[in-house]
């Protein structure tokens, strides 16, 4: 049977993305592949703790916003310091949702992708 690898998001500035997802989530790079005629960038963010990677994907001729619908999907994350994450995020400025009756609140990325942080 499959078993789940990755998660791809879509991103307009490569760079900044990376850096929010390591002050925001800890995740680093572990791989990156680049077209040869540099249309595309491809990296691979690990937590170092299992091996499911968000891909973020740079489009060189994509440089408008991407168009999320109506963002009814996101990706989930398990913070093992629930309230510090949450100090944190809040002081980033990048929670979006909160659902204090679940436990739960979301952040959203630069180009407007949520993240949900469960306890």
């Amino acid at each position: 049977m499959p078993t789940f690898n990755h998660f791809n998001f879509n991103v307009t500035d490569l760079d900044r993305s990376i850096r929010f997802y390591k002050d925001a989530l800890g995740l680093e790079p572990i791989r990156r592949k680049e077209a040869e005629d540099g249309s595309f960038v491809l990296v691979f963010l690990g937590d170092r703790r299992t091996t499911f990677r968000l891909e973020l994907t740079w489009l060189r001729d994509h440089p408008q916003k991407y168009d999320l619908g109506e963002c009814e999907f996101h990706l989930a994350m398990k913070a093992e310091d629930y309230e510090a994450a949450y100090a944190k995020h809040k002081e980033m400025g990048c929670i979006c949702f909160e659902n204090p009756a679940m436990g739960i609140y979301f952040i959203s990325d630069p180009d407007g992708y949520w993240i949900e942080i469960v306890p």
